[in-house]
């Protein structure tokens, strides 16, 4: 058998989709209009099919910005070109700015070695939440049981919550995601009952914990997954802020290109981290039939992202360049790095002894146990603590009850070190000391 034969034996088909399709995704139609725009290209073709405004309308005749350079941190000044310009105030592609999606087509094999072929698709969002609530509209019936590392980002309990799914909790630590707790509950499900049929997770820097999964951990998931039939929802968009020592670990995405097969991972990527956060620009990769489902929604929802911010933004990325990029992500993984050590050292002169903690590797939280005890057995409740008493003392950060599922108690607090300078910190993290201790007293 060649090469090129084991590659494509090792891709999971388009029709073994189907079953983890839910039911509004079975049902969806493709849109009359978006599904032709290709044809609109055809040489020759007289296109009268989309109601698209007259561009001599727009009053915008000229768009440039100023970046500054990672390289020498010099400012450079970029115009978009009247094609450019035309593209970002026209409606685009439902799956995204043809240039931009090249050029992070040419990311996902820059940083994850997944060369661009036609088992695997990119499609861009309107940031990567945008992305990830269309997958779980695509992936889930209401009542679905779904696995979620457990604590997991709040942003995606209400998505769950409103289908009414039975969130199966997994546990994680330091190290990611426990396969050990993700191993038990699999092998002990009921057998009248259908298995879940997704894993959502957060591997780099997880909003709330701040823990990085180890390799181990991931080659131990991508095993599960085989055996068990499941989709792995890898949200990773603190990839890029990865401040560790050890080398950064692979992706999933990377890592099931060495697996038996290929198709389980849908990827999420986010350039809110490191570009900004106010382009809402996401995208996610994975098989194409998962895509072309998402893409549907779309069509039928907020019909594609800004056309105008897309075009901005690979202006600024062709500019630099996949290594110059990478360049600037460093810049920023070591800025949160100092804010990281700011953060710690603030905790060690206030929280010793009120608090218990690991620190972050990546990200930009801090997710620690409150000590509210001298009895370890006795397991505190940050809730109110954090919600109203240090309010009142003029501090403000989430109880960790926000970020389990099932909203049990919990004596876990996140606190997020992205702003704050040296020292509102300190203050913040005095004025915390204090609430901890009168709770204690």
């Amino acid at each position: 058998m060649s090469i090129e034969d084991q590659c494509i034996s090792k891709v999971l088909p388009a029709e073994y989709y189907t079953a983890f399709f839910s039911e509004v995704a079975k049902g969806r139609k493709p849109s009359p209009i978006r599904s032709l725009f290709p044809l609109e290209h055809t040489e020759g073709l007289i296109s009268l099919l989309a109601g698209k405004p007259n561009p001599s309308t727009f009053p915008f005749t000229s768009f440039s910005f100023t970046a500054s350079s990672p390289v020498d941190d010099s400012d450079i000044t970029l115009k978009l070109d009247s094609t450019e310009l035309s593209q970002g105030l026209q409606y685009g592609t439902t799956a995204g700015y043809e240039n931009l999606s090249d050029w992070l087509y040419g990311l996902q094999e820059y940083s994850h070695g997944r060369k661009k072929s036609v088992d695997w698709s990119l499609s861009v969002g309107s940031g990567s939440q945008d992305l990830i609530f269309k997958a779980v509209a695509t992936l889930v019936d209401p009542g679905d049981p779904v696995l979620v590392e457990s604590p997991v980002y709040a942003g995606v309990i209400p998505m769950f919550h409103t289908l009414n799914c039975e969130q199966i909790e997994v546990e994680t630590d330091a190290h990611g995601i426990k396969s050990s707790s993700l191993k038990s509950i699999l092998e002990s499900w009921p057998a009248e009952k259908s298995k879940p049929r997704v894993l959502y997770t957060v591997p780099y820097g997880c909003n709330p914990t701040g823990m990085t999964a180890t390799l181990e951990r991931r080659k131990e998931v991508l095993a599960l997954s085989r055996e068990h039939n499941f989709l792995i929802l890898e949200d990773d968009p603190y990839y890029f802020l990865y401040y560790g020592k050890a080398a950064r670990y692979p992706s999933y995405f990377s890592l099931e290109s060495e697996e038996p097969e290929t198709g389980r991972v849908l990827r999420f990527d986010s350039l809110s981290k490191v570009l900004s956060a106010g382009i809402r620009i996401g995208f996610a990769s994975g098989p194409t039939r998962l895509l072309q489902a998402i893409n549907a929604h779309t069509a039928t929802s907020n019909l594609q992202p800004s056309s105008l911010t897309q075009v901005i933004v690979y202006k600024l990325l062709n500019s630099w360049g996949y290594d110059t990029f990478v360049k600037h992500t460093q810049k920023v993984a070591q800025f949160y790095r100092g804010k990281r050590d700011v953060f710690e050292a603030a905790m060690n002169r206030h929280l010793s002894g009120l608090a218990q903690w690991d620190s972050p590797e990546a990200g930009m939280f801090f997710w620690f146990k409150l000590v509210l005890s001298d009895d370890s057995s006795v397991e505190g409740d940050s809730q109110a603590l954090i919600s109203e008493k240090a309010v009142r003392e003029g501090v403000l950060a989430l109880p960790g009850t926000a970020f389990l599922p099932n909203g049990r108690k919990s004596a876990y607090v996140r606190a997020s070190f992205s702003l704050l300078g040296e020292e509102d910190v300190d203050e913040a993290l005095r004025r915390l000391a204090k609430v901890i201790r009168d709770a204690r007293a």
